[in-house]
């Protein structure tokens, strides 16, 4: 493993374990705990807090979910995405989420007996080999996750997979703006924050591109200066795997 997965690892670890000790406190383990992107009666209705989520956006809401869709969260972490996804989708939908880490799963599972959903699915295993056959979901959520992926392009191609055709991929992630000093880009817990495993959003459409998806869309909606110099950006991020695969 390398010393900047170990960092991931080890930060969302870490992150899982204070949430499970004190769930209404914010941890700081990920992206940012001050997201105020969820409502408060989502919230109310699977019987979480804002705090849960280490993401930057609400993913759930970019995708525009349809009652009877199929949806992976990439990184699931505390499954808050999995299970409003769960809720929109219904019963005849189904939503599943993969992370890597014990301790976030063990969270999640928590998080799912107390919001009592039964159309949702944790899975052990990365985002880089999904543990799902081909064309298995309509619609492919993450909520900064995939800046923490050292390959990024094996990710996106792995949701390019696992999508039907014609289904959509809709991420919160963070991109890089300007820049970033090398010190930054080289420091694991800096990987691990978020912020120097981050791409140009030139080179993360390239990446979709490359993989077959069509109508790539970036919208930065957030921007941060780190003060080693560079900046990043929080983003939203839309694609679509075409109807007809040549």
């Amino acid at each position: 493993m390398s010393t900047t997965q170990k960092a991931v690892r080890e930060r969302y670890a870490k992150a899982a374990s204070e949430m499970s000790a004190a769930p209404g406190a914010c941890c700081g383990g990920g992206c940012g705990c001050e997201t105020g992107d969820y409502s408060a009666q989502d919230l109310k209705l699977i019987g979480l807090s804002q705090s849960v989520s280490l993401g930057c956006g609400n993913p759930t809401l970019l995708a525009a979910l349809n009652p009877g869709e199929q949806v992976l969260d990439l990184g699931s972490g505390g499954g808050m995405d999995v299970l409003l996804s769960a809720r929109r989708v219904g019963p005849t939908g189904h939503a599943y989420g993969v992370d890597m880490t014990d301790e976030m799963l063990a969270l999640a599972e928590a998080n799912l007996a107390r919001a009592g959903a039964r159309n949702a699915t944790f899975l052990k295993g990365t985002i880089e080999a999904v543990p799902l056959p081909d064309g298995a979901v309509d619609v492919v959520i993450s909520n900064c996750v995939i800046n923490l992926a050292e390959d990024k392009g094996a990710v996106i191609r792995e949701a390019y997979r696992v999508l039907k055709p014609g289904g959509r991929l809709a991420v919160a992630d963070m991109v890089e703006l300007d820049a970033l000093a090398p010190e930054v880009k080289q420091a694991a817990d800096a990987w691990a924050g978020c912020i120097a495993g981050t791409i140009p959003f030139a080179e993360y459409r390239g990446l979709l591109v490359a993989a077959g998806f069509a109508e790539p869309d970036i919208e930065v909606h957030a921007v941060t200066e780190v003060p080693e110099g560079g900046r990043i950006g929080s983003a939203y991020i839309r694609a679509r795997k075409p109807d007809q695969i040549r």
